[in-house]
């Protein structure tokens, strides 16, 4: 491989959700941006949201010098929470995905996929960077530069609501975690929802909705309300198996 100028990283909850994903977007941002590599391993942020706060530093450190090693001078990322840890800690330019779509482009072939689609997506923001109005922006316009049609929730953009997800709040207490979720799924209208984070997207599905990551969208579909939904995982294990198969598909995509 050429040389690496940025770096993907897609985060944790990503690669455990959809591998498939994981390897079409970095085949896009290597085509649309040549030396463009990529790193799948976890920033240490749940290990900072339990307070193990020596233990974080550990981790991000090592995290640190697999990007140095790189030589990458951008960091790309998918994972909101990611973007948070690694604007406050790493000295590389970090961009998040959302916001480079809008200026890149999206693939031909999803420009428009959705136009015929009978469902109306209501969009569901990540807390973790609500006061992010570029990413905001940018999810919105690669919604439309798909064709689906979409809905506002009440809380929405800067005062979106969290998923039930955030603060490893659902190890710690799952019955408020459920309540949360709940609460966040009955204000929206539509049975159907799009996230940005995989984990959000799992808490909508407790909830009760049919969801998607916007990368379902830009990289499968149509969808409409006789296409099959994704679930969630039965098993922690369906997680370890489809981190693998990032890992495997991320190691062709550079070789």
């Amino acid at each position: 491989m050429s040389k690496t100028k940025r770096v993907f990283i897609p985060g944790c909850s990503l690669p455990s959700y959809n591998p498939d994903a994981v390897k079409k977007t970095l085949e896009f941002l290597q085509e649309k941006l040549p030396g463009t590599g990529a790193i799948l391993k976890c920033c240490g942020k749940p290990t900072k949201a339990l307070g193990q706060v020596d233990k974080f530093k550990e981790r991000y450190a090592g995290f640190q010098a697999e990007i140095d090693k790189l030589g990458a001078e951008e960091i790309i990322v998918a994972c909101q929470s990611c973007y948070l840890t690694m604007s406050a800690n790493s000295p590389q330019k970090v961009t998040s995905l959302w916001s480079l779509l809008p200026e890149i482009g999206l693939p031909e072939e999803s420009i428009g996929i959705g136009k015929d689609s009978d469902i109306t997506f209501a969009i569901h923001d990540s807390c973790s960077t609500r006061d992010r109005k570029d990413i905001h922006d940018g999810i919105r316009w690669i919604i439309k530069e798909l064709g689906y049609n979409s809905e506002e929730p009440p809380h929405t953009r800067e005062t979106t609501m969290c998923c039930g997800f955030g603060g490893m709040v659902v190890p710690a207490n799952p019955e408020l975690a459920q309540r949360v979720m709940n609460k966040r799924t009955s204000e929206v209208e539509s049975d159907y929802m799009v996230t940005y984070c995989a984990a959000c997207r799992e808490s909508m599905v407790k909830g009760g909705k049919k969801a998607v990551h916007i990368l379902d969208l830009i990289f499968g579909g149509p969808w409409n309300s006789k296409s099959e939904f994704p679930d969630n995982p039965s098993s922690p294990l369906t997680g370890w198996v489809n981190r693998y198969k990032s890992k495997r598909n991320i190691k062709k995509v550079l070789k």
